[in-house]
């Protein structure tokens, strides 16, 4: 009998979405806070326009995920051109990911029309005039962000933003809206805040949206929704995470631990490469060996993956076990050089769960390889002291059944990703 799910958690919504805008803004220096800037200046106009607690917290959400859908570098910067006019492929993406999570039916809906023109009423036909409202401010507040250049001070450059907005007045931006926004840039704190190394403190210290219960069918719902927007960025790694969460659960579950346990570890498994949100997808889906600074950049993911979730108590232990899979017992991994003393029995599972389901999948640089060789090389690793012994036989005791709970996990994900983008998945062994 499965063990009952009774304890819940109590999750900041914001914050655990927070840690998906900063992970997505390091992938380069010229978007870098791109998405919390456009959550400020969408909350303060929101606050100028004395919108309703509700409708701002949406704001605010969608401000922070708006550009989820842009999937490669290159279209990530070429959002960045104010007039830039091929945006509905990565609004459609944005909210065909989004509204799998119930509690943000509606933010995908704002993200989904955030480039829409206010004059544009053809597009938004249908739409309530709060999502019309809603979608534009976010559209002005993204454009006053992607004009902002951080080479230059920002005070010196408010009156030509605050000129460019206001020649789109009635046109791209609700009149209202435009004049809401001139009075707010008199404001030097606004631009001075907006542009601030601090700007995340500030929005914490700013926006309080409020905590939601989850449990942990709930907390899986919006991790596996962070699991597609990491890896269905590549068909490389568009069943990775999935693969791994699945070989995870089940190793867990031959370990001995509780179906809680487990569940969580499933949870790690979907999150244990967040920190490849800043690994550009030119560099997932290079086909020759990377450079030594594209290998720098790779090697950086563990590290941001324990960092940016390292604030969220709740998931402190699950962070853990999904961040800590390129340490190694002898010390010989990264990024932290943990040994054998500090990891835990999660964090060891998490390792090999990672190497088996990487070394039977596709790679730009390799084919897939059947998993006996998978086990050749565990066992290597075992024998010299880099992963745990004990758990690599017992994978080696049910690697029939392991590696079949992982295909079944990676066909169900390239179903997804195929239907999602429309495009051919991944091949499954």
């Amino acid at each position: 009998m499965s063990e009952p799910m009774i304890k819940e958690m109590y999750i900041n919504l914001f914050d655990l979405l927070l840690t998906m805008a900063q992970a997505t803004d390091l992938v380069s220096p010229k978007i870098h806070n791109h998405h919390l800037q456009v959550a400020y200046i969408v909350h303060n106009l929101a606050n100028e326009m004395n919108l309703s607690p509700d409708k701002k917290d949406d704001l605010v959400v969608a401000g922070a995920l708006h550009d989820i859908g842009a999937l490669s570098l290159r279209e990530k910067l070429q959002i960045l051109t104010f007039e830039y006019k091929e945006t509905w492929k990565h609004t459609e993406l944005a909210y065909a990911l989004l509204k799998l999570f119930d509690p943000l039916i509606y933010v995908a809906e704002i993200v989904r029309y955030h480039h829409c023109r206010w004059d544009d009423e053809e597009t938004m036909a249908g739409e309530s005039p709060d999502l019309k409202l809603a979608s534009n401010i976010l559209h002005l507040a993204d454009r006053v962000a992607v004009q902002i250049n951080n080479k230059q001070h920002v005070l010196g450059q408010v009156q030509r933003i605050r000129d460019r907005i206001k020649i789109e007045s009635g046109k791209m931006f609700m009149p209202d809206l435009v004049d809401t926004f001139l009075q707010l840039a008199r404001k030097e704190y606004f631009w001075l805040n907006t542009v601030s190394p601090s700007l995340p403190s500030i929005l914490k210290h700013h926006v309080a949206l409020k905590s939601i219960k989850l449990d942990m069918n709930g907390l899986a719902g919006l991790t596996n929704l962070f699991r597609k927007v990491i890896d269905f960025r590549s068909r490389f790694t568009a069943t990775h995470s999935s693969g791994v969460a699945a070989v995870a659960e089940a190793i867990a579950l031959k370990v001995g631990f509780s179906r809680r346990d487990a569940d969580k570890m499933k949870i790690a498994g979907f999150i244990h490469d967040f920190g490849k949100l800043a690994v550009s997808t030119e560099i997932l889906e290079k086909p020759a060996s990377l450079s030594r600074s594209e290998a720098y950049i790779i090697r950086c993911h563990t590290y941001f993956t324990f960092r940016i979730l390292e604030p969220i108590p709740d998931l402190y232990e699950i962070t853990t076990w999904g961040a800590f899979h390129h340490e190694r017992l002898d010390g010989t991994g990264y990024p932290f050089h943990l040994t054998a003393q500090d990891l835990s029995l999660g964090s060891r599972i998490m390792t090999i769960a990672d190497i088996f389901t990487a070394i039977t999948e596709d790679r730009p640089y390799r084919k897939r390889m059947p998993p006996e060789k998978a086990l050749s090389n565990l066992q290597r690793l075992a024998a010299r002291g880099k992963i745990d012994p004990g758990i690599t036989s017992l994978t080696r005791k049910h690697v029939e059944e392991i590696n079949q709970v992982r295909l079944s996990a990676q066909q169900s994900a390239t179903s997804e990703y195929s239907q999602l983008l429309q495009l051919p998945g991944p091949p499954i062994p």
